[in-house]
């Protein structure tokens, strides 16, 4: 029995079956986040203040169309060289979760705006409880206060890509 145990662990076979799933393991979450520096942060903020009174569209990704709300933080990192995924759902998938009482510029923060689902919301933190987001429909890209009742009552989550 020791014989056979030890062939299994020298076996080329088992070796690549074992390579083959660890990392196959490794890839299974994809990585949307670039290895930039963590000043890339102030040019998606800065960017993203320049979107300041860009008119909300739903499914809008650029300044000439409008934003929805993905699309503004998609478009402000993707200025950054830092591409993320489209929608607030992959977006929170994609970040690391940070306490509220963590955050830093530049991070995301999550809320659910919608009855059916956890997170249908989201927009860019900027600091003092200040985040930028295109709202909704009628409405442009525009600061609102985290400490505001609607926000604070619906906020469900954050998290840092940079």
């Amino acid at each position: 029995m020791q014989n056979v145990n030890r062939h299994l662990r020298c076996s080329p076979i088992f070796l690549f079956l074992t390579f083959s799933l660890l990392v196959s393991g490794c890839s299974s979450s994809p990585k949307y986040i670039s290895n930039k520096s963590a000043s890339s942060k102030y040019a998606v903020i800065k960017t993203a203040k320049k979107m300041l009174g860009v008119k909300y569209r739903y499914g809008g990704t650029s300044p000439g169309q409008g934003f929805d709300c993905s699309g503004l933080v998609q478009y402000s990192y993707k200025s950054a060289g830092i591409y993320l995924p489209r929608t607030t759902r992959q977006l929170y998938k994609a970040i690391r979760p940070v306490s509220r009482r963590y955050l830093k510029a530049g991070d995301l923060v999550f809320y659910k705006t919608s009855v059916s689902r956890a997170v249908s919301h989201v927009g860019i933190y900027l600091g003092n409880n200040q985040f930028i987001h295109a709202p909704s429909s009628g409405k442009r890209v525009k600061i609102n206060s985290m400490q505001e009742k609607y926000w604070r009552k619906r906020f469900s989550g954050a998290g840092r890509v940079l």
